[in-house]
């Protein structure tokens, strides 16, 4: 149970992103959303709620292996979560936002 808090964190941006994939930005900061038409909220949404869920998804998973697998693996499993997720997350804010800002 040492690992408990990779699991809440884990399910806690899973949600983050379940939101945003719905189509609630709010959850976003409002810089970062402030240039996003309105007809591309839904879309930019759903890319950055991907994004996030699969950062979160990579963090249960890892929280799992850590448990019941070998540990060396877990690197294999949280790097590349983090690496497409910020990727998907970073198309979004470039295509729908226009930059980071």
């Amino acid at each position: 149970m040492e690992n408990l808090l990779l699991l809440l964190l884990g399910i806690f941006i899973s949600a983050l992103g379940i939101i945003n994939m719905k189509g609630n930005i709010s959850t976003i900061h409002s810089y970062n959303r402030r240039k996003v038409k309105e007809e591309d909220i839904p879309k930019y949404g759903k890319t950055v709620g991907i994004g996030t869920l699969i950062i979160g998804l990579s963090l249960v998973a890892s929280f799992f292996i850590l448990t019941f697998l070998h540990k060396a693996i877990v690197g294999y499993v949280i790097i590349p979560g983090i690496v497409v997720g910020l990727s998907l997350i970073l198309y979004g804010q470039f295509k729908y936002n226009k930059g980071f800002f």
